[in-house]
């Protein structure tokens, strides 16, 4: 992917260039819904889509068939629903704030249910309007973070009556190791919501997400909710990644300098070079979403050649020792590639000690973007 002479003239003052490849999204789109076959995909759009840009991203994966975007936050999909057309379907992941419920009804967004208080307010607010109110039960079936436990699934089922007003389009849960196929957790998620589920007949499963899509069928439900993968990001972890890179950052150097052996670079003299060495300077650092942690382990690229960071990565700032270049080969303004064909993200992320949903929710707005 090349984001082309065009974006670094339109690119001049920033501190680089993030290229979004909305071919590859669309592209990334369409192939997990092929290996769906029968169950449909979503799109998980929240974080501004993982940082991409919601307003661009949204509409592209509606272009492309898809229907119901998922959010994590109402805010989130209020915004949202400017931004396709009304017959999208957007639902919100974390629920509810209280007192927010008349807004979420009068958008017509529908939340995910991920607790019996939840559950109250959302019908109390379809009984009052005498409508019937879309929703989604989530379930909590072995990660312990959202949705309802055991005994309030069973007092849910022994009294449906405080269901009543709702319409509930999915039984929801959240895989937690699905980028793992041979994690055990993942039957033993898929049995405890099978059981929950035989407590609401008739009801369509939403399930899987990027990873539990290529866990096969028996985790796909009716609905999937890709996220990750939708934006490049591997949905398995240590196998080849089948999705297309949409993400591609360049970062501009700012300073070129040779140094003699014994000199101390970055804050704290954190490194020190075993002989002299040719130093750039480059215009990004942790406020542009690349970690501190990356200090002294991350790299870049120029001409295939990896280019390590050395010293302590600053605010708006990394040093990378350019020593392997021919003399002449960067100058003040020439780019950099931080995430590219070189270097994905899951490369990325391995050097900074965290995962490519970091990365990729961080990238600043510094950069000047240029989508493809």
């Amino acid at each position: 992917m090349d984001g082309g002479f065009e974006a670094r003239l339109d690119c001049q003052g920033a501190a680089g260039v993030l290229t979004i490849d909305l071919i590859a999204l669309r592209n990334n789109y369409l192939a997990l819904r092929e290996r769906l076959a029968s169950a449909r995909a979503a799109a998980v759009v929240k974080a501004d889509a993982y940082g991409l840009g919601m307003a661009r991203v949204a509409p592209v994966l509606f272009e492309a068939g898809c229907r119901d975007f998922f959010v994590a936050q109402l805010d989130e999909a209020l915004k949202l629903k400017d931004m396709v057309p009304a017959d999208a379907r957007l639902f919100v992941l974390n629920g509810l704030i209280p007192g927010t419920e008349k807004i979420c009804a009068d958008a017509a967004i529908v939340p995910v249910l991920n607790s019996l208080d939840q559950v109250r307010a959302w019908a109390s607010i379809a009984q009052a309007t005498r409508t019937g109110l879309p929703a989604v039960l989530q379930f909590d079936t072995g990660m312990s973070r959202l949705g309802l436990s055991e005994s309030e699934v069973q007092a849910l089922a022994a009294e449906p009556d405080r269901l009543r007003g709702l319409e509930l389009l999915f039984l929801m849960s959240h895989l937690a190791s699905a980028d793992e196929p041979e994690d055990t957790q993942n039957s033993e998620q898929l049995a405890v919501m099978r059981a929950f589920a035989e407590r609401f007949p008739g009801i369509e499963l939403c399930l899987s997400n990027s990873g539990g899509i290529f866990l096969g069928a028996d985790y796909h439900g009716t609905l999937a909710r890709p996220g990750i993968a939708l934006y490049g990001g591997a949905p398995t972890a240590n196998a080849p990644n089948p999705m297309r890179p949409v993400v591609r950052l360049e970062v501009r150097v700012i300073q070129t300098r040779e140094v003699p052996a014994g000199a101390r670079i970055g804050y704290n003299g954190s490194y020190v070079t075993p002989r002299v060495s040719r130093i750039a300077t480059i215009a990004a650092g942790y406020a542009d979403g690349l970690p501190i942690s990356l200090s002294n382990r991350g790299s870049a690229y120029f001409g295939g050649a990896r280019l390590p960071m050395v010293g302590r990565v600053s605010m708006d700032t990394i040093t990378l020792d350019v020593s392997a270049l021919p003399r002449g080969a960067l100058a003040p303004g020439s780019l950099v590639e931080i995430l590219g064909p070189n270097q994905t993200l899951e490369q990325l992320a391995a050097d900074a000690g965290t995962i490519s949903y970091e990365i990729l929710t961080r990238l600043g707005q510094r950069y000047c973007r240029h989508y493809r």
